[in-house]
């Protein structure tokens, strides 16, 4: 068994999800997912078929992000791993339509940060172990970073009060 680290290709502002799904059926479902949950959404899904044809399987609204992430799932090549980027939507605005999307079997991040997908290499084939999304803690929030985020989250309207 031979271990490698991929890193994603993604624009710094996108998002990316990366996770597992079984069935090339996923392609339309996840399309319709996110369609049905932000209107206008920009971006782009590939999926790696683990057998039969064993194709890279993608969907996409926007021809650039769907590029990237073929381009990111032939370099994880492993069987069942998807990747997801999103151009101008967050995944807390699609996590709940994608976890309703019954293929889906597993997420490894949802993220704008860096990330590097571990993956195991044998005779057989690639799996993906997890993943290094962004960087290590550098310490610990003080009351002032409390309100500091509490302040943000009111700013852009996901708490109220």
């Amino acid at each position: 068994m031979e271990l490698k680290l991929i890193p994603i290709e993604k624009p710094e502002e996108a998002n990316v999800i990366i996770g597992m799904t079984h069935f090339i059926k996923s392609c339309e479902d996840v399309y319709e997912a996110l369609v049905t949950s932000v209107p206008g959404i920009k971006f782009g899904f590939a999926f790696c078929e683990a057998s039969q044809d064993r194709l890279i399987r993608y969907e996409g609204t926007d021809e650039e992000l769907t590029r990237l992430a073929v381009k990111n799932a032939e370099a994880i090549g492993a069987g069942h791993s998807f990747v997801l980027i999103l151009g101008n939507a967050y995944p807390v605005n699609v996590m709940e339509s994608l976890r309703g999307v019954r293929e889906i079997v597993n997420l490894f991040c949802a993220t704008s940060n860096p990330v590097q997908v571990l993956i195991a290499e044998t005779d057989q084939g690639r799996g993906v172990l997890g993943v290094v999304d962004g960087y290590s803690p550098v310490g610990i929030e003080d009351e002032a970073k409390i309100r500091e985020r509490r302040e943000f989250m009111r700013k852009i309207g996901y708490k109220f009060s």
